[in-house]
């Protein structure tokens, strides 16, 4: 096969709407993050509220991601993969408009619940297509596409949310979602998907998960995963109580913290695919990335930190080590049959993001025992860790044929 017609292969319209469907994806996590407390503020909330009403709304939001994992997933494998790039990117772009009207902390909370629903079916659906839609060869690259757009979508916002107000900055990421529905009329199904339709095979069944070997596997898959948002949840969120303990004169905002580690992941999606097609291994690729995470770790929680430049530096730093995002769903994508996948692949992030809520319950335990420092320093060292071994006790899947059923 020519490079020309991989080229060509690789920016079929399925593969494209999956990036910019992650991109809209992104927008909306990250936008909440950044208008979190102009929005409550304009609502009412202010002063030692802002914080218990925030993390109230992160969980409703979570819970939605959580449910919206699970759903979105069975109905890919039973409906198809495009009932899910449509109905999820609808939904989530609804409750953006909508989320633009709130004038209450209750609304509010509704809306972040239903719009985590919606956001939770884009990204696995989208890589299920790309890994069945690309042949083998491309996959990884597949992978880089949408996660580079994804992350480009998380930098957008932060954008707009600096030139416009937050109602505006909602209106924005709605309009963008109901505009990319119109790109998908003419994106078509999964041809695995399609042939699978004719057969007489259970489709999206998850109580077929729950067999020892695979309910091994799908738990191993998610705690890979676990250590990209213990530097999201924990690291980066918390940053400025980061910064407070390496003693630094000016205060970290946090906001610019994201934005540099989603931008550092940007270019470690990018680095992180190439390497996996040149290793032609997910789990070798997966594995380096780890273990620069945790050595970046490492310097971010014990190095001399002198000022806030240095400081962001590392946060962009982290960023990039956690490059293997969507690397890491495309192997949990490909560890299972095609009447599964969907369900694996929407789910397992879902899972992962979830696990934000032991993490930092973990975090808020050990903080007054052994300190800012030493508590993440624990964390991190054991989920590293356990992520390592896990990740050895996965199957190579790099050269692994799609075409196939869990029986």
């Amino acid at each position: 096969m020519t490079k020309s017609s991989d080229f060509k292969l690789l920016l079929q319209v399925p593969v494209l709407v999956a990036a910019l469907g992650y991109l809209v994806d992104m927008y909306d996590l990250f936008l909440f993050s950044v208008v979190r407390v102009p929005s409550l503020k304009a609502i009412g909330v202010t002063g030692d509220q802002l914080l218990p009403e925030g993390v109230f709304l992160l969980n409703m939001q979570l819970a939605g991601l959580l449910i919206g994992g699970v759903l979105w997933g069975i109905l890919g494998d039973k409906k198809g993969r495009l009932s899910v790039l449509f109905g999820s990117i609808l939904l989530y772009s609804l409750a953006n408009i909508a989320n633009g009207l709130i004038t209450s902390v209750p609304q509010y909370a509704v809306l972040r619940f239903i719009a985590g629903v919606g956001l939770a079916g884009e990204l696995g659906a989208g890589i299920t297509l790309v890994a069945e839609v690309l042949p083998k060869h491309l996959r990884g690259y597949g992978s880089v596409l949408v996660a580079t757009m994804g992350v480009l979508g998380g930098v957008l916002a932060y954008f707009v949310a600096d030139l416009f107000e937050w109602r505006m900055s909602y209106y924005v990421g709605g309009g963008l979602g109901l505009l990319l529905l119109v790109l998908r009329i003419n994106v078509f199904e999964s041809g695995l998907f399609v042939n699978l339709r004719n057969k007489d095979v259970k489709r999206g069944n998850i109580g077929m998960l729950f067999t020892p070997q695979r309910l091994k596997k799908y738990l191993l898959a998610i705690i890979v995963g676990v250590p990209l948002w213990f530097v999201v949840g924990i690291l980066i969120t918390f940053s400025p109580e980061f910064g407070i303990s390496h003693g630094l004169a000016d205060p970290i905002i946090a906001g610019k913290a994201v934005m540099l580690a989603f931008t550092g992941q940007t270019f470690g999606d990018i680095v992180s695919g190439f390497l996996s097609q040149r290793l032609q291994s997910r789990k070798k690729a997966i594995r380096i990335f780890l273990l620069m995470s945790f050595s970046f770790m490492i310097i971010y929680l014990m190095a001399p930190i002198q000022n806030t430049t240095q400081f962001y530096i590392l946060c962009a730093c982290l960023g990039f080590c956690n490059g293997y995002w969507t690397l890491f769903i495309i192997l949990a994508a490909e560890l299972f049959g095609t009447n599964l996948r969907a369900t694996v692949a929407t789910s397992v992030p879902n899972f992962v993001r979830g696990a934000t809520i032991p993490l930092a319950a973990s975090f808020v335990y050990l903080k007054p025992s052994l300190g800012v420092i030493n508590g993440a320093l624990l964390i991190g060292t054991v989920v590293v860790v356990i992520s390592l071994i896990c990740l050895q006790s996965l199957e190579e899947t790099f050269t692994k044929d799609m075409n196939y059923v869990e029986e």
